[in-house]
């Protein structure tokens, strides 16, 4: 929301300026000088970047639009389920969560939680690490180092498509001037005719400078760099789920892993100890019914 509200003040704020000045908004439109800048822009995606990573660009670029994946909701829940996961093996053993996640979309502790189940990297992260600690014959200090080389991986995923799209951007204001050079070769094939024309073909040029610039600066870049945000709140969400597995890998009790966690949440959106708390005793709670249902 506030990325298309941030792109209406962009635009707005320069046409504004522009018909303050008195200017014509018809010199400003001209199709040709943006079909050489945007087709020039996309072709340099299209050459310096697989099929993977493109795709990756469109769905970061969507992403932007809607609202944050890693919210105080979203993290709070997050806790609450591993709690669950954690007090599961913790009363029957390691074993008991084994086909938890051996197939978490069949199970009761994750089922509740699509976003966790559809977000394959989170899911893959939390999953392969229990399956690792079920198995056994790994110190706390190796698994540490797995995750942490596990989230390097994906960390350097999510910023492919960052990288490639601040690539674009830097080219547009040189693209921009390819076009300005060719509205002023057609300017000089016009000397000696009306000095209307002539004028008009120098402003349709110098427009092709002013799109590069404002596409570079003012769409293209902090889409990029908003892209880059998003990947730091995976990384940041996948910190506080590292923390929190090997706080109980290294022993300690299933509450004490959670405030562990709790703590390396980021400060804007990290949930207070009480309502922590909270959550976990609803679900301690309903634990002795659902056991006395059986």
């Amino acid at each position: 929301m506030f990325a298309i509200i941030g792109i209406l003040v962009v635009f707005g704020a320069v046409a504004t300026g522009y018909l303050m000045e008195h200017g014509h908004l018809a010199v400003l439109m001209q199709p040709a000088e943006l079909l050489i800048i945007g087709g020039a822009g996309g072709g340099t995606l299209l050459v310096a970047n697989p099929l993977r990573i493109l795709k990756k660009i469109a769905g970061g670029v969507l992403g932007i639009f809607g609202s944050s994946k890693f919210g105080k909701d979203r993290y709070l829940s997050t806790l609450r389920m591993m709690y669950e996961l954690l007090q599961k093996a913790r009363r029957g053993g390691m074993l008991t969560i084994e086909s938890d996640v051996e197939k978490p979309e069949e199970s009761p502790i994750f089922q509740p939680y699509p976003q966790f189940i559809n977000d394959h990297h989170v899911r893959d992260f939390v999953c392969d690490t229990m399956r690792m600690v079920i198995t056994g014959g790994v110190d706390a200090f190796d698994m540490d180092q797995m995750m942490d080389l596990d989230m390097d991986v994906q960390h350097h995923g999510t910023e492919e498509p960052v990288n490639a799209l601040s690539t674009m951007a830097d080219s547009l204001p040189g693209l921009g001037i390819v076009a300005a050079v060719l509205g002023v070769v057609i300017t000089m094939g016009a000397l000696g005719g009306p000095a209307e024309e002539i004028g008009h073909k120098v402003a349709a040029a110098l427009v092709g400078t002013f799109l590069g610039i404002l596409l570079c600066y003012g769409l293209v870049g902090p889409v990029a760099q908003n892209m880059a945000k998003a990947a730091v709140e995976e990384h940041a969400f996948l910190y506080m789920l590292r923390v929190l597995m090997l706080a109980y890998i290294r022993g300690q009790p299933p509450v004490v892993a959670i405030e562990v966690g709790r703590r390396a949440i980021p400060a804007h959106v990290r949930p207070s100890f009480a309502e922590v708390e909270e959550a976990c005793r609803n679900h301690a709670g309903a634990a002795p019914a659902k056991d006395a249902e059986a």
